[in-house]
């Protein structure tokens, strides 16, 4: 029986359109059918680098007895998480209820108007002690629904009082004023308690298995508090982590986490926002350390990124799968198993070519720094071309997102523009803000200003329904099925592996902030992170984007501009700075701009800085390079100290990468930790 996936965006969808289950996509046609047939709904969520989703997939979903079964008395629907994250945040939500431990493939059984009485995750075909049969827990499922139908509904109607209590709950902390909370107390509290999570060992936080959880690093890397100490564990981390084997020595890229304490026994799908998000880490440690070790694990994240993620036509690719192909034998992890060379000879493994819109802004973001940072305007370029993609085929007439579309997909229409296949899928809060943040750090980079009013104007577009505190929402609000349903609640700050919608629409509006001195977005800031001033100090290992924005939030702001003439013209009069330049290693204002750590830095000719001006972003008024020479600009808070043009003059940061660098040589471990 042919099912409805086989034209479906997501390749995770379409890896399922040959089983003979009637699956149904994500959508309101699934659940009319089930109040038409009178019948329960399986909601099954998954993703197609999941190594359990593809176990179930081949040994239930594939099996023609349990597929009739399901057919005859379910509607089936089958989501895939990555392009409906809103979904599956939903009943993730709902299934807490009934299972712990939650993960993939997540078998939700609902009611024909959505609310969730039973669920559960991979179910073996056959049972073993403790763990039902997939088939025993349908016949179950089943003779509930037809025998004790009023039990059933009652504990559906239970389970979603609690989650509008929960919802209602978070959005009365939300009301309750634009004060940041955390405090600086309760933040360095929540240093210690990593510290007391960490695997003294083998680096990491707690046992097995072992993720790298790079919005904790992310925390603790700019959390200077305790004499360094949340700086030392975040590098110490980083390097052992750099030298484990949850590090591809050969691509450069990093697995999604390790099954052993030691980092050992990787489970092999590689995720753009974990190697997105630790380019970002490594690029950032080189420039508080310049260590080489550092550079080296950053340099291959951004190789990987470019040679094996980055798709045709310019987008980064969501995933790559665990499993590969190796002599005509599927095995997960067999293809990083093989030398360089031996690698030639196999087809790698599988790209998941959904592009995903607010994956491709965290990439677009760290290459962005990380090209300017290694002095790599290749890996620029590389973020250029990712933008583009974006700006061409994510964004829509009306000024609203799109969430994915499939990579190899474009065609040329009967006017001669070029068009994606996209995916029906609401873009969520994550989109706007960390597209919007990507944009941003472009901009800097690259000095072109209408990725910066491109970031603006979608940023905006959340805040467009805002009064007296501005609240991130997507303008075009909640997927419509789950509002429908009445299982949605207004926003979600809930972070796993990468910063929520509302930490990056929190940090892009951050940055705004520090280039427009438009004090709304950071009143925007205080909001969104009011929503979660309780949780976060509670649970630092959850919440590290929320915490590293409530330390930037609560710290002086640093802003650094190098200025380059349009025109560099030779002087009558040399400066003296200049003659030394002719006898001894060249230091130019770009170079320590490079490692700077501010929190805003740019490098942009004149001509670009007064049309930054122009647009908007007071930071770059009157900028100039007067003398014909690059000139720096280093301002606190907005105030800025005189220009200089000679390297040697440029202010310390408040934050230097000396004192962080002194920290780490008189405590750090020992060489056996470095990279291979």
């Amino acid at each position: 029986m042919p099912n409805h996936l086989a034209d479906a965006i997501s390749p995770y969808l379409r890896s399922h359109a040959g089983n003979p289950v009637d699956w149904f996509g994500w959508g309101a046609e699934a659940f009319a059918e089930a109040r038409r047939r009178d019948v329960p709904v399986l909601v099954s969520i998954g993703y197609s680098t999941c190594h359990w989703c593809h176990v179930m997939a081949r040994e239930s979903f594939s099996d023609p007895a349990i597929a009739e079964y399901l057919n005859a008395n379910f509607v089936s629907i089958k989501v895939d998480r990555e392009e409906h994250p809103d979904v599956d945040a939903s009943y993730l939500a709902a299934a807490s209820a009934f299972v712990e431990g939650l993960g993939w493939p997540l078998n939700v059984f609902v009611m024909p108007d959505g609310r969730a009485f039973h669920a559960g995750t991979y179910f073996p075909p056959v049972g073993q002690p403790g763990h039902p049969s997939f088939r025993d827990v349908l016949s179950a499922v089943t003779d509930a629904w037809l025998t004790r139908r009023a039990d059933v509904t009652a504990g559906a109607a239970r389970v979603a009082e609690l989650l509008e209590e929960s919802a209602r709950q978070l959005a009365a902390g939300g009301a309750s004023g634009t004060a940041p909370g955390a405090s600086a107390a309760e933040r360095d509290h929540a240093v210690a308690e990593l510290v007391g999570y960490e695997d003294t060992l083998f680096g990491g936080f707690g046992g097995a298995p072992k993720f790298p959880v790079a919005p904790a690093l992310s925390f603790l890397l700019g959390h200077g508090s305790h004499h360094g100490v949340g700086p030392e564990l975040a590098l110490r981390t980083l390097k052992l982590m750099g030298a484990s084997p949850l590090r591809d020595p050969i691509e450069g890229g990093f697995f999604r986490y390790a099954v052993n304490r030691d980092w050992s026994d990787p489970h092999y799908e590689r995720m753009l926002y974990d190697n997105a998000q630790l380019l970002s880490l490594y690029t950032r440690a080189w420039m508080l350390t310049g260590e080489a070790w550092a550079r080296l694990v950053a340099e291959g994240i951004a190789r990987f990124l470019c040679d094996v993620m980055q798709v045709p036509g310019g987008g980064f690719a969501s995933a790559q799968d665990s499993e590969s192909t190796v002599d005509g034998t599927r095995v997960e992890g067999g293809y990083y198993a093989l030398e360089r060379r031996d690698r030639l000879r196999q087809r790698p493994p599988a790209l998941d070519e959904k592009i995903l819109t607010g994956w491709n802004g965290l990439a677009i973001q760290a290459l962005a720094r990380a090209g300017f940072a290694f002095d790599r305007p290749h890996l620029i370029e590389a973020a250029r071309r990712a933008a583009d993609y974006l700006r061409e085929h994510h964004e829509r007439a009306d000024g609203t997102l799109v969430r994915a579309s499939i990579a190899g997909s474009v065609t040329i229409n009967q006017t001669g523009n070029s068009t994606a296949r996209t995916s029906e899928a609401k873009a969520t809060l994550e989109d706007y803000g960390m597209y919007s943040r990507g944009l941003l750090e472009l901009a800097l980079v690259t000095g072109d200003v209408s990725y910066a009013t491109q970031a603006r104007h979608l940023l905006e577009s959340t805040l467009a329904d805002a009064t007296d505190t501005p609240v991130f929402r997507p303008p075009h609000g909640p997927d419509p099925v789950l509002s429908n349903q009445g299982l949605v609640s207004a926003v979600d700050p809930s972070e796993g592996a990468y910063p929520s919608g509302i930490s990056a629409s929190v940090d892009a509006a951050l940055l705004l902030h520090h280039l427009t001195g438009d004090d709304r977005y950071r009143r925007a800031a205080q909001a969104g992170l009011g929503l979660v001033a309780t949780l976060a100090p509670q649970r630092p290992l959850a919440f590290g984007a929320a915490l590293r924005l409530f330390d930037e939030l609560n710290s002086p702001i640093e802003q650094l501009v190098i200025v380059l003439p349009d025109e560099p013209h030779e002087l009558d009069e040399p400066h003296e700075w200049d003659q030394a330049r002719r006898t001894q290693p060249t230091v130019t204002l770009q170079d320590l701009a490079r490692r700077h750590p501010a929190n805003v830095v740019a490098a942009v000719t004149e001509t670009q800085a007064s049309a930054f001006a122009s647009a908007g972003f007071d930071l770059f008024a009157a900028r100039m390079a007067p003398s014909g020479h690059p000139t720096a600009y280093l301002c606190h808070d907005f105030v800025c100290q005189l220009p200089v043009t000679d390297p040697a003059e440029l202010p310390p940061s408040t934050v230097t990468a000396e004192s962080i660098a002194r920290i780490v040589v008189e405590r750090q471990r020992p060489d056996s930790a470095d990279p291979h």
